[in-house]
């Protein structure tokens, strides 16, 4: 196995183990639904997920968007996707949730989405 094999694998492994450990320190046990944050290079997603029916309740991506808003930094469109997911939650009557960064930072894009869902009127 090559240097760089062994690199890549030793990071994947890290990465799985700070996802296990994020996820570990939400202790909601189906009482309220999570906020699940996946960013890519170019768009953000966020799903509010049901843990103790294993169902996805809600979703909004900055693929959802116009692309006047696309136009936009990132972070605006990261704050723009949590306004409208909070508002498609506030409409299915959930207001508090738990918000699950994944293996991302809470810095920059996830910081500005988490910024958006609070504007938006929900609690976590």
């Amino acid at each position: 196995m090559s240097i760089q094999k062994k690199t890549q694998k030793k990071i994947q492994q890290r990465t799985v183990r700070r996802v296990h450990r994020v996820k570990g320190n939400l202790n909601s046990k189906g009482l309220k639904p999570r906020i699940c944050v996946f960013r890519s290079l170019k768009n953000m997603y966020a799903q509010i997920i049901d843990d103790s029916s294993q169902t996805t309740i809600a979703s909004f991506s900055s693929l959802n968007l116009t692309t006047k808003d696309k136009k936009t930094d990132k972070k605006e469109v990261a704050k723009k996707v949590g306004i409208e997911l909070g508002k498609i939650a506030l409409s299915k009557s959930i207001d508090k949730v738990f918000f699950d960064r994944g293996r991302y930072l809470y810095h920059g894009r996830v910081s500005a989405l988490a910024e958006g869902l609070r504007e938006s009127g929900l609690q976590f």
